[in-house]
């Protein structure tokens, strides 16, 4: 790996194709390399997340969710090879629980902000959307494993959740949808 890693300008996608980890190419617009590409982005969405003030347990928490993106990007990077397992979408979905259990219970939709972090974390979670549903349009047209596709479903739903948190944390709460508001126009 570190031999690959020394040359980073290779110039071999000057004409629109990149390989793949088992030594295949394929098109750079390649359903494939978007959802790469999304779970890329996710992570270093998350990478500006931890730059935030969070409390220690949550940031030990994200890191390791970027190690399991990184995964995720080498699974979708060789098709075929598996490197999500069920304990890692189990683990997501005891965080959720983990987090969601002090939180008051929602009576209406609530908008992205309220501090900085928990609006960092919703755009997380936009992206972390646009990531499953890259995997979901890739495994229409390639065998791909079920596990990266449930894994983001449940991190969207925790980036969601954290997001609720993170304005507590802040000392603030959730920015209420008015939906009764007086709309100009």
């Amino acid at each position: 790996m570190g031999n690959r890693l020394s040359k980073i300008a290779t110039r071999t996608g000057d004409k629109g194709t990149t390989g793949l980890g088992d030594g295949s190419r394929t098109e750079k617009d390649s359903l494939r390399i978007h959802a790469i590409g999304d779970v890329d982005e996710l992570n270093s969405q998350i990478g500006v997340l931890l730059c935030e003030e969070l409390p220690d347990a949550l940031r030990q928490e994200l890191l390791s969710i970027q190690h399991d993106l990184f995964d995720m990007g080498g699974e979708l990077c060789i098709p075929g090879y598996t490197m999500i397992t069920e304990a890692q979408v189990a683990r997501l979905d005891a965080l959720v629980e983990k987090y969601n259990a002090d939180l008051p219970p929602l009576k209406d939709f609530i908008l992205p902000g309220g501090s900085r972090a928990a609006a960092i974390a919703r755009v997380c979670r936009t992206v972390c959307r646009r990531a499953e549903r890259a995997i979901v349009s890739l495994g229409k047209s390639e065998k791909v494993n079920d596990m990266p596709r449930q894994y983001m479903n449940r991190l969207s739903d925790l980036l969601f959740v954290l997001s609720r948190v993170l304005n507590r944390f802040a000392g603030g709460t959730d920015v209420q949808w008015e939906k009764d508001r007086k709309r100009d126009g």
